[in-house]
């Protein structure tokens, strides 16, 4: 059942995924400048910022690719 007016799941996932990104990237910027006083075991790996980078790419492509589609009324 596909209607022609109905938006993606795929594409509010997508935008989840970049908000999700972007708090978590911007975590990971921040704890990088200003380092907490007892860091954890693998703090020197930063993952706050590999896994704010990737859920900002695949985010930013689900949103793009299952974005909908604007059609002209000519």
């Amino acid at each position: 059942m596909h209607h022609k007016n109905m938006i993606s799941i795929w594409f509010f996932i997508g935008v989840l995924l970049l908000f999700y990104g972007v708090v978590i990237f911007a975590e990971g910027i921040y704890q990088y400048l200003n380092p907490p006083a007892n860091p954890v075991v693998l703090a020197n790996l930063h993952a706050g910022i590999w896994w704010g980078a990737v859920l900002l790419l695949l985010g930013g492509w689900y949103t793009f690719h299952f974005a909908p589609k604007r059609t002209r009324n000519e």
